[in-house]
């Protein structure tokens, strides 16, 4: 758009939102400078599970943008349906045992809004997707066949070829930077070092962070930011396509014929160092690769390759923090649990309203307000 040309944008955060904005801004005319603290997708993009869903109940506001939000991958995967890092095999999830009414109410909710939803008892599992140990599931299961599941740092790798095709400027390892406000209004970021860079407007998308970005500006956004991992496990030979979500480990496939695990149980074992770093023993890993093994057909032996621990972003409330700030006009935030889900759409929507003014009505329930 030519009344968009000139106008220039300033990104605090180098994982999928910022990245996805970014790319998208460049699309529409406009010129953008990234600035990462450290590298590309260092923090919660760099170990999401990544699980693309909007299953379970939640706001009717949200569901919808999630929705929205798998559209677009299922737009990108019709693209090339051969990337091995975004797939759509489906999710599996299952309760405790003694919880099979609380299975059928959720697979009866999902039902109720229109969600793909299968109840399934697990002799039934087979005949919907393959590779699972069916004799793990304690009672009864609900597979949603619309699922799906992206490895976000080749996503990011993706969209940042675009972005240096469209000329976008990267400033790696900026450190911590901060929002610069002239007349009340946001013009620019300076970097931790005192560099500036000047800007007509200002996003501020880097995860559990964002609160203390914005809380110079007179801003309180509630965090309610977990620690949490993300393993990686060593190559094994495996038929799983599905997205699983258990009481002990939540699953997905990943390139290279790889896992990623995740859950929550462990957090009590992970210790935040003065230093701002963490650390878990390595047998509390490996318990939770023994508790992924259970799950796959044949019990495979997983080993960790590599985990990576740090902040998950959930805002205070639960509910995504999207658009530009009352007291602070020009200044932008995308917050959020579901940055991989809403990573796509977020960025359009977010890019659009930088650049023409007007609010989004699918973010309207999401604004920052709220919190006033």
């Amino acid at each position: 758009m030519s009344s968009t040309a000139t106008k220039h944008v300033a990104i605090i955060g180098g994982g999928i939102l910022g990245v996805s904005t970014a790319v998208h801004l460049l699309r529409e005319g406009a010129s953008v400078t990234l600035l990462t603290e450290r590298g590309l997708a260092s923090e919660a993009t760099g170990r999401s599970l990544s699980w693309l869903n909007s299953a379970g109940e939640r706001s009717t506001p949200y569901h919808l943008l999630r929705l929205a939000g798998v559209d677009r991958y299922r737009t990108l995967f019709a693209a090339d349906p051969g990337r091995e890092w975004l797939q759509f095999g489906g999710g599996l999830m299952w309760n405790a045992a003694g919880q099979r009414e609380a299975t059928e109410a959720r697979h009866a909710y999902e039902k109720s809004i229109g969600y793909d939803s299968k109840l399934l008892e697990p002799e039934q599992i087979a005949g919907f997707t393959p590779g699972i140990d069916a004799g793990a599931v304690p009672e009864n299961a609900i597979f949603n066949p619309g699922e799906g599941w992206v490895s976000l740092p080749a996503l990011v790798d993706l969209l940042m070829e675009e972005f240096h095709e469209r000329g976008g400027r990267l400033v790696l390892n900026a450190g911590k930077s901060s929002v610069v406000v002239d007349g009340g209004r946001a013009v620019g970021v300076e970097t931790a070092a005192g560099g500036t860079y000047d800007a007509d407007a200002v996003l501020v998308a880097c995860g559990a962070a964002t609160p203390s970005v914005v809380a110079p500006l007179g801003v309180e956004i509630p965090n309610g930011s977990p620690v949490s991992m993300l393993v990686l496990t060593k190559p094994v030979e495996h038929d799983v396509k599905a997205v699983m979500n258990t009481p002990r480990a939540a699953v997905r496939p990943n390139p290279g014929s790889t896992f990623a695990l995740d859950h929550d149980w462990y957090e009590e074992h992970i210790t935040e160092h003065a230093d701002g770093s963490f650390s878990i023993p390595d047998d509390v890993v490996q318990e939770l690769a023994d508790e992924a093994s259970k799950l796959i057909a044949g019990n495979p032996e997983l080993k960790p390759a590599s985990w990576k621990i740090g902040y998950k972003p959930i805002p205070g409330d639960g509910e995504p923090v999207l658009g530009e700030l009352g007291q602070v006009p020009g200044c932008f935030v995308a917050f959020t649990h579901s940055g991989a889900t809403l990573g796509l759409v977020v960025g359009e929507l977010l890019a659009g309203e930088i650049l023409t003014g007007d609010r989004h009505p699918m973010l309207s329930t999401f604004r920052p307000a709220r919190f006033s």
